[in-house]
């Protein structure tokens, strides 16, 4: 009887706790809902770009949070992942990567579905270069929205000795090197924006010397 005495008592204890808050128009305040985890920061790069070594890539499977990973492409251009070790990445475009690996856990999993981002291009594949005839030849890293006049002028400009309207830009494009002339002087000197191209990562821009 004791132990039923006891239990009474505490139920009529926040019984009346509860009474008491209500008749003053309070209630006890619900707990706060736990935040959800900050989005994964993202950077978007081409379809077609391809993956290098320091590239951190987030491999989700579809259905399988526990083979869900966020790992870097090491040095040997490979990565590992759950049931899935020393996985061929650099070179590769991540929808290809996704086919790789849903081909390698098809072994263990039943139709499974790959996606893979690169949520933070490192690379040297990820880099946009400009060089010669401009006051600090460098490579850059890509950011989203980059375009040509802002890797000029993070140059420091051209040279007196540049020829800027020869200038060219060395892009890869599906496995196959593509040359686009552009006339960086009317860019720089005439505000010709039509020349002030988007740049994508890779992307190397040439300015030759002018012809005496």
């Amino acid at each position: 009887m004791t132990k039923y005495k006891q239990r009474a008592g505490f139920l009529a204890g926040v019984l009346f706790l509860f009474s008491a808050l209500s008749a003053h128009g309070q209630t006890p305040a619900p707990s706060a809902p736990a935040s959800p985890p900050p989005p994964v920061q993202t950077q978007k790069v081409p379809d077609d770009y391809q993956i290098g070594p320091g590239d951190t890539l987030q491999v989700y499977v579809f259905r399988n949070p526990e083979l869900t990973v966020t790992e870097p492409v090491r040095p040997d251009g490979k990565i590992s992942t759950p049931l899935v070790e020393d996985m061929v990445a650099v070179g590769k475009t991540p929808s290809q990567l996704a086919r790789d690996i849903e081909k390698a856990l098809s072994e263990y999993v039943k139709s499974p579905q790959v996606n893979v981002i690169v949520t933070q291009p490192q690379s040297a594949f990820s880099q946009v270069k400009i060089v010669g005839q401009v006051m600090r030849p460098q490579s850059l890293p890509y950011r989203e929205g980059m375009k040509v006049l802002d890797i000029v002028l993070a140059a420091g400009g051209l040279t007196d000795f540049a020829a800027g309207n020869r200038a060219v830009l060395d892009r890869v494009v599906d496995g196959k090197d593509e040359k686009i002339k552009l006339k960086i002087d009317k860019l720089v000197n005439h505000g010709d924006m039509s020349q002030n191209l988007p740049l994508r990562p890779g992307d190397t821009l040439f300015i030759p010397q002018s012809r005496f």
